[in-house]
This record gives C-alpha cells, structure tokens and sequence, in this order.
C-alpha cells in the first residue's frame, strides 16, 4: 500500500464554503453550518406565510412590498410584474427545486416523483422531499456545493421581491498574484483565476481592496 507523504496531505475542506471540516464532519461533502444554511433558505419558501406565496402579491403593475402599491409610471405599466412572475411560474422556484429532486432520486436509483396539485403545493411537496433528504445530500452528494448556491440565489431573489431587499454589492479584492476577485459579504469563496488559488469565506474577505484605477 503507497504511503502518502505527510507535506503533501490535505485537510478534507467543505466543498460549499470552503473551510476545513470539523474532526466530525470528516467524510461529509459539506459541513453542518452550510447544511443548516441549506435547511433555513428551504424553510423560507413553503407555506401560505413563506416567501413562494408572499410572491403573488407582488405581482400587480406598481406593486410595493409595504402597501401593495407604489407611485406610478408615466408610461402603461406591463399587466403584472416579470420579475415575480418568472420566479412564481413554471421554469422558475418550483421547477429549479424540482429539477434537484430528481437529480437526487436519480443517484439514490430512486423513481422520479409525481408532482401534485398547484404550483404552490408543488412547492410544499419539493421543499419536504429535499429537506427530508438534505443530511444524505450534505454527506454525499458530489453537486452539493452548487444546490446550495442555487437554493440561495432562489430564496435571495424572492426575498427582493416580497421585502424590497436589495442585491448584495460586489467589492473588488486583490489576490497577491495580482488577480482581482469580485465578492459579496456573504461569498461562501472564491478561486482566483491568476494563480488558482482556492480561499474559503474568511480569506477571501481578509484580501485586501483593490485600487480603484482613475481616469487619467
């Protein structure tokens, strides 16, 4: 049996966030706390109270998130709102999780499920399926990284839709090779496309700024 060298052995990292595993996470593709984030941005979504139903209130030309309405255009207002729509409508929320789903059911040599009722209780019936099967996916699905950040980006632009909650701003952060990364405060990591170096969420936000350049 080969003996691997000790200089060149690697802690095992999550492959969400990037940061070394706990002692009892080894083995596990992701770590607890990103689980945990993945269990919370689901449980968002659910329910007459949850963010998916929350969107078809904001659907109406002009609609606000405080009042329902806000002041009105100089031109005809389209017959509702594209940006909640897209999310509420096929192709959108639903469809994205249930892709996953069958995703998952795939791996595990599982039937594809069977969506039932509206859209709304198709969303219900996703979320519960996922999160029932969210500790096997944390532990061994070589995709979880990206549900995770997809599952994110979903619950992120609902949120912008019900609460007015705007984008995160990106900063820009130099890598010593001299490579600029673009982040958010709540970038999980970042790869630099310099030097291929790989930094979880702390090293990334330790860079230091990059310069702004002046017009000459």
């Amino acid at each position: 049996m080969p003996v691997t060298d000790a200089a060149d052995y690697q802690w095992p990292t999550c492959t969400a966030c990037h940061r070394d595993l706990r002692t009892d996470e080894l083995g596990r593709i992701a770590c607890r706390i990103c689980r945990d984030r993945a269990e919370r941005d689901l449980n968002a979504l659910p329910g007459p109270t949850g963010l998916y139903a929350q969107l078809s209130a904001c659907m109406a030309p002009g609609a606000s998130i405080s009042d329902g309405r806000a002041p009105a255009g100089r031109t005809a207002p389209l017959p509702v709102r594209l940006a909640p729509l897209d999310l509420a409508a096929r192709g959108g929320v639903v469809t994205v999780l249930q892709t996953w789903l069958v995703d998952w059911h795939d791996i595990l040599g599982w039937t594809h499920p069977r969506w039932r009722g509206n859209l709304q209780q198709q969303l219900d019936q996703v979320v519960g399926a996922l999160r029932n099967n969210l500790d096997w996916a944390s532990s061994d699905h070589p995709a979880f990284a990206e549900f995770a950040d997809e599952l994110a980006q979903l619950v992120r632009a609902c949120r912008r839709q019900t609460t007015g909650e705007r984008p995160e701003r990106r900063i820009a952060v130099t890598c010593p090779c001299g490579g600029i990364l673009r982040v958010t405060v709540s970038t999980p990591g970042a790869r630099c496309s310099g030097c291929d170096t790989q930094y979880d969420r702390i090293g990334v936000l330790e860079l230091p700024l990059a310069e702004r350049v002046t017009a000459a």
